[in-house]
């Protein structure tokens, strides 16, 4: 039986309240080294005008099956947008950073602002993967279907990109890690090197995902809706001055600290 995974979820931005639910499910053990979880997104807007949801994303690889879709989704640079109407549901499987490369041999920075159809990618496997998945409703079921599919590609993470993803996922939760020149010590690497490994198994620069997971951490600070020194949140997250830390969140959220906290506290 598929198993929730509680933690809060980084990078949503807090948008108009309305009727949408989101679960995140464990991957069995066997999958944890590639699969970050299972997420899936139903909306029953009927009779409601369209909503506009708003996500920073991760600089991971998602496998996304809804009717009529399914596609192998990279690394989003900027902010991802999307329109729910009507009533729907989309299943996903958000890998671990770099963990794409146990799929492909190519660069992951291909893929990077891309969306390429599933069936292209991984042939019939895929197809009948998406065919049971679209007939299906019971998150369980969900989850196992996509545990199988994986299982059955027999992925092999070579060893680069599992020291890719380790370094990413130290940059999530070790805040000391504010620069390329540090995470390139941390790495034992020169930066270009790092650069260069970065960009090949995960898709992006070492510089954008600090960047972005300074974003998730500000989000979530937000999100607990507690006074804020933002000259002090800006120089914790290694922003070089209030200013510079304004002008980033407003670039990708779409508007500034002191805007998105009122507007957290407009929607209790």
């Amino acid at each position: 039986m598929a198993t929730f995974k509680r933690d809060p979820p980084r990078g949503v931005i807090a948008g108009p309240s309305g009727p949408v639910e989101l679960r995140r499910y464990h991957p069995g053990t066997d999958l944890h080294p590639l699969v970050e979880h299972f997420w899936l997104v139903r909306w029953d807007l009927t009779d409601r005008p369209p909503m506009r949801q708003y996500v920073l994303p991760h600089p991971t690889v998602h496998l996304v099956v809804e009717t009529g879709r399914a596609e192998v989704v990279g690394v989003v640079e900027g902010r991802f947008e999307r329109v729910l109407e009507g009533r729907g549901r989309v299943l996903g499987i958000k890998l671990r950073p770099g963990a794409f490369a146990a799929f492909t041999e190519q660069p992951i920075s291909e893929l990077t602002g891309r969306t390429i159809p599933m069936g292209q990618m991984f042939g019939p496997p895929a197809r009948r993967y998406v065919d049971a998945a679209q007939a299906t409703d019971d998150d369980d079921a969900l989850c196992e279907q996509a545990e199988q599919f994986l299982r059955a590609l027999r992925p092999c993470l070579p060893a680069p990109a599992q020291r890719a993803r380790d370094l990413v996922e130290r940059v999530q939760v070790d805040p000391s890690v504010k620069t390329v020149e540090a995470l390139a010590r941390l790495a034992g690497l020169g930066p270009r090197s790092l650069q260069r490994l970065m960009r090949r198994t995960v898709g992006v620069s070492p510089k954008w995902i600090l960047l972005r997971y300074r974003l998730h951490e500000a989000l979530a600070r937000l999100e607990r809706k507690e006074p804020v020194d933002w000259a002090e949140l800006a120089v914790e997250l290694g922003y070089f001055d209030q200013a510079h830390f304004i002008k980033h969140f407003k670039a990708f959220v779409g508007s500034t600290p002191a805007q998105y906290s009122r507007r957290l506290y407009d929607r209790a």
